[in-house]
């Protein structure tokens, strides 16, 4: 080899080397413009949002174990209890009365008594009951009292309770040895010898207070997909109200039409050939209907969401705040997502909002189906909010909070990352303005929010609840439906009550409705309800009285009593509906807050059904009534399971006191009636399929408070554009380069199931 040849090999490995040193110095180093940078400093609080925190599962743990030792009766454990048991049906936070928490946030006073409240099932007992208690003060406690009478008028029936998981699974083992009575009609009708279909509870279960019988429909089972699309046309009717489980019965069958008292009966029907049998073939794993394995290869990957410098919002505990917003944020196991003490720039604009229910209520030509009128509350919206998907459920970047329950166990359970709360770009100004006349300038805000999000599957459906909080003071709730349709077997007139979507199934047609309490405190406690709508006058014009003109006038009322301030549903609502202070704005008009309905909710069941007042909330669509410290929810899980007795009956809510300058809350229903159709297979779509409402500020402010917004974008036609320090748009392609390296992907929802 020449000299030549080996200078030459020499100098480019001396090159290679320079280039591999060069990239290992850079790999690690962050550009001064991605460091991350904290985010504002507004948190002040000192660990005052606590008084609104969630149980940890130390306290629920210690709550349980002074019960054992103080209630001086035997407890066992809920996930083995029997009905002529005792056992803890769930332990949540009790939340301070409003006045103790205003005293200690507001006025220096004493922090209240941090107390759980845990409902019991007596069933071991000569008159059995549900009972409540309030447990006090954690974390040790040291007290307990039965809050029972004082709630509710007198003890709650047993017959209320909730069922449990364990009572699902007693009867599915009485479901399993009566279809063993039926083998021939089974292999027939659904190549099966039962053991392989799955059953769907409804509810309510009866049709008189202290029924607890329910229909229960039969579906194939196949892995890796929802059941609920594929039922075989059998329904089973069960009385499970009886304290001994040996007692317990089938009373009745349904099969693709037909009535039969027992599956004895069918099973002798279709020996004497006189049953009309659809034959089901077992439906294969990879050709099932509903089946959301994908279909195609992985394409290349959409756009991601990221924070050049790390999070703009921060979180403290149970505390988020970010640019002038602060919520205190948290999770019932029945009711789901509840908030509190919302502030912007220091103001409390809201003491509560919380979701309340989630009803769905269903029509079909199958007992089952016709039947069912969902009560999600007494399930748990809070307790089946699973872990969240990163990526899919919320940007891969969001942060992901744990939230913990205890509900049918004595032992506190996890849902990881349940809850998550992200900065969301939503890619449309919040606002604009191109002038192209006079002076040439653009001015804007992108619309950059605050997200707070969790999601519970509630057996079939998915609802995806969402809190956000905008830069211009103003509050949106959302929700969005998806998960599956829920469906029954396609048979006679099935068309009447929805579309058919598989060549048996027919989705059958509900509604979704939605209830939410908003305790809004504008500008200090003592509100009065606004509405503004709009009317023509017919007029002279004043500068020749030869014409008329048709001029749009405002009509502004101030509404007096609770009856004037419940509108029912589906009747229009004053246009502008506002929560008013009696202090005024720099313009002195009443500062104020607007309520914002965006529904399309179905009809309210009619007034004179049975079990109407236990879902009276949904007559209205708005209803606002004097705060009471004794009228803390609009229902009560106890009305799913008697709700021709209702526990809570909103509807005695409304008693026609005065509201003009008191405590107020509004309660807000929203939804959609949904009659399922092809393209809900496999999932119904988020998409048109979401409803909520908005609060604004109406003349709170003197002007819009995101001018004060550093995300604001000016420039005219006299300056350079391109340049950074004039225009924040201009540096964008600097923070392109501080994408942050990912966490590796990591699901553990499965876990805790």
């Amino acid at each position: 080899m020449s000299l030549k040849t080996v200078l030459i090999l020499l100098g480019l490995a001396l090159a290679t080397i320079f280039a591999l040193v060069c990239v290992l110095l850079t790999r690690e180093r962050i550009p001064r413009s991605c460091q991350q940078l904290p985010p504002e400093q507004e948190d002040t609080e000192d660990g005052q949002s606590l008084v609104f925190a969630d149980l940890t599962a130390e306290e629920m743990s210690g709550v349980v174990r002074y019960l054992q030792g103080h209630l001086g009766v035997p407890l066992v454990d809920a996930s083995r209890a029997k009905p002529s048991d005792n056992c803890i049906g769930s332990v949540d936070l009790q939340v301070p009365a409003k006045a103790e928490v205003l005293r200690f946030l507001d006025a220096g006073g004493a922090r209240p008594p941090r107390e759980a409240l845990a409902v019991l099932y007596f069933g071991n007992q000569a008159e059995p009951n549900v009972s409540e208690y309030v447990v006090g003060p954690l974390p040790t406690p040291a007290y307990h009292r039965d809050v029972t009478v004082q709630k509710y008028g007198g003890k709650v029936p047993y017959h209320r309770r909730p069922v449990t998981g364990r009572e699902y699974v007693d009867i599915n083992a009485l479901i399993q040895r009566e279809l063993k009575k039926a083998p021939r009609f089974l292999a027939a009708c659904c190549e099966s010898d039962g053991t392989d279909l799955v059953t769907l509870t409804t509810a309510p279960r009866g049709f008189k207070s202290g029924d607890r019988m329910t229909w229960f429909v039969l579906f194939h089972n196949v892995a890796g997909t929802g059941y609920y699309l594929s039922p075989v046309g059998l329904e089973v009717l069960v009385d499970h109200g009886n304290l001994h489980i040996s007692r317990w019965q089938l009373l009745q069958v349904f099969y693709n039409g037909r009535f039969f008292a027992s599956t004895g009966d069918l099973e002798q029907e279709f020996v004497a050939g006189a049953l009309e049998v659809v034959r089901l073939k077992q439906p294969p794993a990879d050709a099932v209907l509903g089946s959301m394995k994908p279909r195609r290869p992985p394409g290349s990957p959409g756009p991601l969401q990221f924070e050049p410098q790390g999070p703009r919002y921060s979180i403290r505990d149970n505390r988020i705040t970010f640019q002038g917003w602060s919520i205190a944020f948290g999770m019932s196991p029945n009711t789901g997502p509840r908030l509190f003490d919302i502030r912007y720039r220091g103001e409390r604009i809201v003491y509560e909002l919380s979701l309340q229910e989630a009803l769905a209520l269903y029509g079909s030509n199958c007992p089952g189906g016709m039947s069912s009128r969902y009560l999600d509350g007494s399930f748990g919206i809070g307790r089946f909010a699973y872990e969240l998907v990163r990526g899919l459920d919320c940007p891969y970047t969001a942060t992901y909070v744990h939230r913990h329950y205890l509900a049918e166990a004595d032992t506190p359970k996890t849902n990881q990352n349940s809850l998550c709360i992200f900065e969301h770009d939503s890619a449309l100004p919040l606002r604009r303005h191109f002038s192209d006349s006079q002076s040439l300038y653009y001015g804007g805000l992108r619309k950059n929010t605050l997200v707070i999000r969790t999601i519970s599957t509630l057996i079939n459906y998915d609802y995806i609840w969402d809190f956000m909080f905008h830069g211009s003071g103003a509050v949106e709730v959302r929700v969005h439906a998806t998960g599956y349709i829920s469906s029954s077997f396609f048979h006679g007139q099935g068309t009447d009550y929805g579309n058919r979507v598989g060549p048996h199934t027919l989705g059958t047609m509900h509604l979704h409705h939605i209830h939410y309490k908003v305790d809004l405190d504008v500008d200090g406690q003592l509100n009065s309800l606004e509405t503004q709508d709009m009317e023509y006058e017919f007029v002279k014009d004043p500068w020749s009285t030869q014409n008329t003109i048709e001029r749009p006038h405002l009509r502004r009322e101030r509404l007096q009593k609770e009856d004037e301030a419940a509108f029912p549903l589906n009747v229009p609502l004053p246009r502008y509906l506002s929560f008013v202070s009696p202090k005024p704005n720099k313009w002195e008009h009443p500062r104020s807050y607007r309520l914002q309905i965006i529904s399309f909710a179905g009809k309210h069941l009619p007034t004179n059904s049975s079990m109407e007042r236990a879902i009276s909330w949904g007559r209205y669509q708005l209803a606002v009534t004097r705060r009471k410290e004794e009228e803390p929810t609009s229902t009560s899980i106890y009305n799913q399971n008697d709700p021709w007795t209702p526990t809570v009956a909103f509807a005695d809510f409304i008693n026609n006191e005065t509201i003009t300058n008191e405590d107020l809350v509004a309660w807000i229903t929203v939804g959609f009636l949904h009659v399922p159709h092809a393209e809900d297979i496999p999932n119904t779509v988020t998409v048109g399929n979401g409803v909520g409402f908005f609060l604004r500020p109406y003349n709170y402010f003197n002007e819009d408070p995101s001018v004060d917004s550093s995300d604001s974008v000016y420039f005219s036609s006299e300056q350079d554009v391109g340049a950074c320090g004039a225009n924040p748009l201009a540096c964008l392609s600097s923070a392109a380069a501080c994408a942050p390296r990912l966490p590796p992907f990591h699901f553990g929802g499965f876990l805790n199931l």
